[in-house]
């Protein structure tokens, strides 16, 4: 592969992901740009980056538990109904999937429609919490604290750092100042106030101290070209060529009313491939280079 070549590779797998937020900012109703910056700082925009560190992974680093959290809260409103009914609590509260489809559960995390998808309903979540307890319409980074320590131990920081910003950071949050060192410590050792940790987050998002802006959800079944998220091993290998949109339409034309939550193989192909259209009439491939 030439370097023309290669990075006309890098760039058509940036706008496949840039496509695959903006849909599902759309979609679920919340600020394209906060989303799309959240996941250039959390992946660089690679949907198979990993952390060394933890388990987190994908578009926007899920740890594996709250990837199941998401889809089974989230997944059965966008299709993944499979993905969901094989998710549950342990005694311990914590989530466990079905061993027999775990595989495919954990892989839709490096699928960028399904993890933009659960990335916006928590962003949307989080913005309603985050209103009701902040009295106010929450910024960008705002958002990004409850990504990064919850709603609720964002709700508790944000209040803390309004009331006292020059109080220590990682006095208010040892955890995770132990797990986030260059993020509640300088260079030098010395623990971040909480007006320091803001800005440094503010900055990672590409914080301009605006609110964000709300966006009207799409009617999630309006589109012709209903994009279900199912892992790719449904149909990998059958041999099938790949329809492109007009001939996805007509097959939606003919086929009778989809049953979302309880996909079968021969549909899954179908909203698979709706899933990962481009919207100009073919599809795009939605995997990186290893």
């Amino acid at each position: 592969m030439s370097l023309t070549d290669f990075g006309g590779r890098i760039e058509r797998d940036v706008n496949d992901v840039r496509g695959a937020i903006s849909r599902a900012a759309q979609r679920v109703g919340v600020d394209f740009s906060y989303l799309f910056n959240q996941a250039k700082s959390e992946s660089g925009l690679n949907p198979n980056a990993k952390a060394q560190s933890s388990s987190a992974g994908g578009l926007f680093q899920f740890i594996d538990q709250s990837w199941l959290g998401a889809v089974k809260m989230y997944g059965a409103k966008h299709g993944l109904g499979w993905a969901a009914d094989a998710i549950s609590r342990r005694g311990d509260g914590s989530w466990k999937v079905n061993g027999a489809v775990r595989e495919q559960v954990m892989a839709l995390r490096n699928q960028p429609e399904a993890s933009s998808l659960m990335a916006a309903e928590f962003a949307s979540d989080n913005a309603q919490g985050l209103q009701s307890a902040l009295g106010r319409q929450p910024r960008p980074a705002d958002l990004y604290f409850a990504h990064f320590l919850g709603l609720e131990g964002a709700s508790k920081f944000l209040k803390a750092a309004d009331a006292r910003p020059d109080a220590s950071a990682a006095s208010l949050f040892p955890r995770e100042a132990r797990a986030n060192r260059s993020i509640f410590y300088d260079n030098g050792g010395s623990a971040r106030s909480l007006s320091q940790v803001y800005a440094l987050m503010a900055k990672k998002i590409d914080d301009n101290g605006s609110p964000v802006a709300p966006v009207r959800a799409a009617d999630p079944l309006s589109a012709d070209r209903m994009r279900l998220a199912y892992a790719r091993e449904v149909f990998e290998g059958d041999g099938k060529s790949s329809p492109d949109t007009n001939e996805m339409l007509a097959m939606m034309g003919n086929t009778p009313r989809l049953n979302l939550l309880k996909p079968n193989p021969n549909t899954a192909m179908l909203a698979y491939m709706m899933l990962a259209s481009g919207g100009d009439g073919t599809i795009s491939d939605t995997t990186l280079d290893a």
